[in-house]
């Protein structure tokens, strides 16, 4: 029995080395790291070079939002509010109103975040997220309107990062898509003679919803393995990323290059294309069975 004893210490003392080992040379080498973990044709995390991370969708998460939803992709996990206000449409578009997206990456979801203001990367997503969802015409501007020159309807739709770890943008536009079409907004008439804007307490209205995009990033290694929704460990080891958006039945509706990275081989965007419409029909289920 004793001897038993000694040799199962000595097997977990070895394990916990070696585990050590590996971890310092993750941190000091990380490159070369990821590098022996894809000759063998695997991730650190263990999933396939083309491999997704699990995502769940939940909505109404926040009661005092006029619409919300709490998304998690792997361990990166996004909750999003809609909060919607009135004020005068701008003057080049009188019959319209419009949304408001941003993004928030404080300093708790991260170490690689730092409290102060926004960062630029915050801010970078934030603009591409309403690029994305402006082309897409999830919300028709004009279908915001309240009365043309006098009341439309501001959506602000603002996101906050809880734990990050990688592929932020797939996460958040997911979670805002949701929260979106958690939204219901007080039946509201202008009253001409009053001048103000007069909302029902009792009458709330679903957003007349268009099309619903989705997001499937795709980070570029060494300038020909595709990594499949890169970790928070890989996006910076990265020659480039690149972003394809499609709506639910699969139509194209924008694809993203970030970062100036050469890409090796020609046959990768056509590849990522045809991954993203495969996998969007998982993400257009989860967002429909979380209603």
């Amino acid at each position: 029995m004793a001897a038993a004893s000694t040799s199962t210490s000595t097997s977990t003392s070895t394990s916990a080395d070696d585990a050590l080992r590996a971890q310092t040379f993750q941190r000091l080498h990380p490159k070369a790291y990821l590098e022996r973990f894809l000759q063998e044709n695997v991730r650190p995390d263990g999933r396939e070079l083309d491999e997704w991370r699990d995502v769940s969708v939940h909505v109404g998460s926040i009661s005092t939002a006029d619409g919300s939803a709490l998304v998690r992709l792997g361990d990166t996990t996004i909750v999003c509010g809609v909060k919607a206000e009135i004020a005068e449409p701008e003057l080049d578009s009188p019959e319209a109103g419009f949304i408001v997206p941003n993004l928030d990456l404080p300093a708790i979801c991260s170490p690689k975040f730092k409290p102060g203001p926004p960062t630029e990367e915050a801010q970078v997503i934030s603009d591409r997220l309403n690029e994305v969802l402006v082309t897409a015409g999830i919300v028709s501007p004009s279908s915001l309107c309240i009365q043309p020159g006098k009341a439309a309807w501001v959506l602000y739709i603002d996101a906050t990062c809880i734990n990050y770890d990688g592929n932020a943008f797939d996460a958040t536009l997911l979670a805002m898509v949701a929260a979106l079409k958690n939204t219901r907004l007080p039946k509201a008439r202008f009253d001409e003679e009053a001048g103000r804007t007069v909302c029902s307490r009792k009458v709330k209205e679903p957003l007349h919803i268009g099309r619903l995009p989705t997001a499937m990033t795709f980070g570029i290694f060494d300038g020909t393995h595709v990594l499949s929704d890169p970790t928070s460990f890989e996006e910076p080891l990265l020659d480039t990323v690149l972003s394809v958006t499609v709506d639910e039945s699969g139509g194209l509706v924008s694809v993203t290059q970030v970062g100036l990275g050469v890409i090796g081989k020609q046959d990768i965007l056509p590849q990522c294309i045809s991954a993203a419409k495969q996998r969007c029909s998982i993400l257009a289920k989860q967002l429909h069975t979380s209603f």
